[in-house]
């Protein structure tokens, strides 16, 4: 049984199937449509992952997803080079 908090009512995550030729054109396209919805409220930015079509459980991390100090997740790409980015 799901559980939920009776003053907000159940949750429901969207599934948006779109399909690339490349992994490479994935994980750009969810990186740029993440960033576009960022301000919205409900968009968990850094939960973005791509996976091929047929192997849809195993899916690659469009952002890092290490936590700041602060308690926000780095908005830089998965596996960047550099210090991680809370903006």
């Amino acid at each position: 049984m799901l559980s939920h908090d009776p003053t907000t009512g159940p949750r429901y995550v969207l599934h948006l199937p779109v399909t690339v030729p490349t992994e490479e054109q994935a994980l750009r396209f969810a990186y740029a449509l993440a960033r576009s919805l960022a301000l919205v409220p409900g968009v968990e930015v850094a939960g973005a992952t791509v996976s091929a079509e047929d192997a849809q459980h195993v899916r690659r991390w469009v952002f890092c997803d290490r936590i700041m100090a602060d308690r926000r997740r780095c908005r830089a790409r998965a596996d960047h080079d550099g210090p991680c980015d809370p903006d």
